[in-house]
C-alpha cells in the first residue's frame, strides 16, 4: 500500500512536493509518427457530462479532468503539488493563516483558458459561487460548506476564509473535487440552469487538451489545448476517449490484442485478467488507495412515496433496515473472502472497514465474520420468521424481500450472486438489477435509475476518499447529507442515514488540530458505521488500469483522477 506522512492531511504545517515549480516537465523527444497516433482511451463506463461538479461519478471527473484543473492537487506520496497554483500554501510563506481560518493562494500568471481569455482569481471566486448555490445542485458542495467566502485579493491571489479553524484547509480547490470553471462561460449558469451551460459538454479548460468533440455516453477527442502553458511539450495530437461496452473487453483491447493504449477501472475477475496479461501487449498497473467496494443500506422505505411523488423519501423509513439486528444478519451473510479471492484476486482484500485509507486511519478494532447460522439466528430474535410456509421471512404482513442493485459488470453482477445466494439461504428473497453504469453514476437528477435516488432497498458500488485527509467522505454520512428531492438529490447520503452521534464525531473533527485526536475521532466514526452495520464494506479495491507497453508517463495517484498527468504520457 502506499504510504503517506502521518501528520498528512491533520496539520497546518502541510507537506508539500516540489516548491512553487510545475510537475516534472515531459520530455519532447516523442517522434512525429507517435505524435500523429491518437492516444486511444477506453472507459466502459462512459461519460455523460463533464461537468465535474455536476456528476456523481468518476467516469465524468476523468473524462472533465484532461481539460480542467485544480489550485492543487496530491501525488502518491501525499505532496502537494500545484497546477494552477503558483505554489502551495504554508505557515511558512503566510498561506496558512496562525488561526487556522483562512488560506491563500498565490495564482500562476500568464494562463489563459483554451479560448484565450485569461485566467484569474475571479474564476476561482465564481467556481466557489457556482458549487454553493443550492439551486446549482452541485454534486461536490458538500466540500465548500466549510467556507465562509472567498476573496479575490487582486488578479492573482485568492483568499478562502472558512467559518472555523479549519484543519482542513487543502480539502477545497484540490483534486477531484477543485477543478476551476470559466467565469465567463458559466456566469449566465449558476443555479437553476447549471445544467443548460453549453460548456457541460464542450469545456473550455487551462489544462492540457481540450475537447473538440463530445458524443455523450460514447466519445469524448481531444486535441492539444494551444494556450496550454508547455504545448509544446505534449506528445499526442489527439486523444481518444471511448466510453462503452464492457470491462473485459476494454482489458482485452489493452493487453491482448493491442487495439487501444488505456484502459481505465477494469473490474475483471482475476483469472480472467491473468489470462489477459500473459499476451504480453500491456500490463495491469494496481495500487491501494482508498477504494472500498461496499453494499448501502437504504434506511427508506423504496417502496412507498410521499404526495409529491418522492419515493426512498426520509418520511418513510424501511420496513426493516432500520433495525440493526436485521442489518447485522445481512452483515454476516456477505462472503468477503470468497468474493476476495475468486473475483478480485490480487486487487481487492477483504476488509470490514469505510475508511481504509491512508494507512493512519485505518482502523484496527473491526473485524467481518461469515455466519449464515449466527445471521439466521439475529433475524428470529428481531421476529422475522417465515409464518406461512413459503420459505421467505415475514413479520406483521411484510415479507423479507429486497432488491439489490448495481451497476453492469461482470464481477459486481457475481458478487451479487454470491450475496443473493446466502441470503436466500436464510429466507430473505432476492431481486437483482443491473443499471448501466453510464446512467447509474450520472447523477441527473431527471433520472431515477441514478445512486442518488436508490428506489431499491440494497446497491453496490466503490467510492472513498479522494484526499488524504478524509473529512469530505466521512461527512458524506452526515444527516444534512442525505439526498432527497429537496436537494434536488445532489447530495451523497444515499443510504438516508442520519445519527446526531455521528455527525458530533464528524463535527469535532471539523475544528480539532491535534492530529492524533483528530485521526482517533475518524476511527470512532468508522467504527460506529461498521459495528452497526450502517454501510456493509466487502472489499478494498486496487485502483486497476490496463496500460500499453507502448504507453509511459502513467502515474496513478489514489487522491486524483488517473488522467490527473496526463501532459505527461506519451507513446515510446
Amino acid at each position: 500500500m502506499m504510504r503517506l506522512p502521518a501528520f498528512l492531511g491533520l496539520s497546518l504545517g502541510l507537506l508539500v512536493g516540489c516548491g512553487s515549480g510545475d510537475r516534472p516537465a515531459a520530455q519532447s523527444s516523442t517522434s512525429q509518427t507517435a505524435a500523429d497516433t491518437p492516444l486511444r482511451l477506453l472507459y466502459w463506463q462512459a461519460p455523460t457530462i463533464l461537468n465535474p461538479h455536476l456528476s456523481s461519478g468518476f467516469k465524468d471527473a476523468e473524462a472533465s479532468r484532461i481539460t480542467l484543473e485544480p489550485l492543487a492537487s496530491f501525488d502518491a506520496q501525499g505532496n502537494l503539488v500545484p497546477f494552477l497554483a503558483a505554489e502551495a500554501p504554508t505557515l511558512e510563506n503566510g498561506g496558512v493563516a496562525a488561526d487556522g481560518q483562512s488560506v491563500t493562494w498565490k495564482l500562476k500568471e500568464g494562463i489563459t483558458w483554451s479560448d484565450g481569455e485569461p485566467f484569474t482569481a475571479a474564476d476561482v471566486v465564481f467556481t466557489y459561487e457556482f458549487i454553493s448555490n443550492p439551486e446549482t445542485g452541485s454534486t461536490t458542495a458538500g466540500t465548500y460548506e466549510v467556507i465562509e467566502s472567498v476573496e479575490a485579493l487582486d488578479d492573482y491571489t485568492v483568499q478562502v476564509n472558512f467559518k472555523a479553524v479549519n484543519p482542513a484547509w487543502f480539502l477545497v480547490f484540490t483534486g477531484t473535487e477543485g477543478m476551476i470553471l470559466p467565469q465567463h462561460l458559466y456566469q449566465d449558469y449558476v443555479g437553476a440552469k447549471a445544467r443548460e451551460a453549453p460548456a457541460n459538454l464542450m469545456p473550455i479548460g487551462t489544462g492540457p487538451y481540450q475537447v473538440t468533440e463530445f458524443r455523450p455516453g460514447d466519445m469524448v477527442i481531444y486535441q492539444p489545448n494551444p494556450n496550454y502553458r508547455q504545448v509544446d511539450q505534449l506528445a499526442f495530437e489527439q486523444i481518444e476517449l471511448k466510453g462503452g461496452g464492457d470491462a473485459t473487453s476494454a482489458a482485452r483491447a489493452v493487453l491482448q490484442t493491442g487495439d487501444a493504449d488505456f484502459a481505465y477501472n477494469i473490474q475483471v475477475e482475476a483469472p480472467i485478467l491473468k489470462q489477459l496479461e500473459a499476451a504480453g501487449q500491456g500490463e495491469v498497473v494496481a495500487g491501494f488507495g482508498a477504494l472500498a467496494e461496499r453494499v448501502v443500506l437504504n434506511f427508506s422505505d423504496p417502496n412507498q412515496a410521499t404526495a409529491a411523488g418522492e419515493r426512498s423519501s426520509v418520511e418513510f423509513p424501511h420496513p426493516f433496515f432500520t433495525d440493526p439486528q436485521v442489518r447485522q444478519a445481512f452483515n454476516l451473510a456477505i462472503d468477503r473472502e470468497t468474493i476476495a479471492e475468486q473475483l478480485y484476486g490480487s486487487t481487492g482484500r477483504p476488509t470490514a472497514n469505510f475508511l481504509v485509507a491512508p494507512d493512519q486511519f485505518h482502523s484496527q478494532n473491526t473485524d467481518y465474520v461469515y455466519d449464515l447460522a449466527l445471521a439466521a439466528d439475529l433475524l428470529d430474535k428481531a421476529g422475522w420468521q417465515d409464518t406461512n410456509g413459503n420459505g421467505i421471512r415475514d413479520k406483521n404482513g411484510i415479507e423479507m424481500a429486497v432488491l439489490f442493485q448495481t451497476s453492469v459488470n461482470p464481477v459486481r453482477q457475481k458478487t451479487q450472486e454470491i450475496i443473493k445466494q446466502a441470503l436466500e439461504s436464510i429466507g430473505v428473497e432476492v431481486e437483482l438489477k443491473s443499471i448501466d453504469p453510464t446512467i447509474h453514476f450520472s447523477g441527473d437528477p431527471a433520472s431515477t435509475e441514478t445512486i442518488e435516488h436508490f428506489y431499491a432497498d440494497m446497491q453496490m458500488f466503490t467510492t472513498g476518499n479522494t484526499n488524504p485527509d478524509p473529512g469530505a467522505y466521512m461527512k458524506t454520512l452526515t444527516c444534512d447529507e442525505i439526498a432527497q428531492k429537496a436537494n434536488n438529490w445532489s447530495k451523497q447520503n444515499y443510504a438516508r442515514y442520519c445519527n446526531p452521534v455521528y455527525d458530533d464525531l464528524w463535527q469535532q473533527s471539523t475544528t480539532e488540530l491535534d492530529p492524533q485526536k483528530r485521526q482517533d475521532l475518524f476511527i470512532q466514526m468508522n467504527d460506529l458505521l461498521v459495528n452497526e452495520a450502517v454501510v456493509l464494506p466487502i472489499v478494498h479495491r486496487a485502483d486497476a488500469d490496463a496500460v500499453s507497453n507502448q504507453l509511459e508517463g502513467v502515474n496513478i495517484t489514489p487522491w486524483d483522477l488517473h488522467t490527473w498527468n496526463i501532459a505527461e504520457w506519451r507513446r515510446l
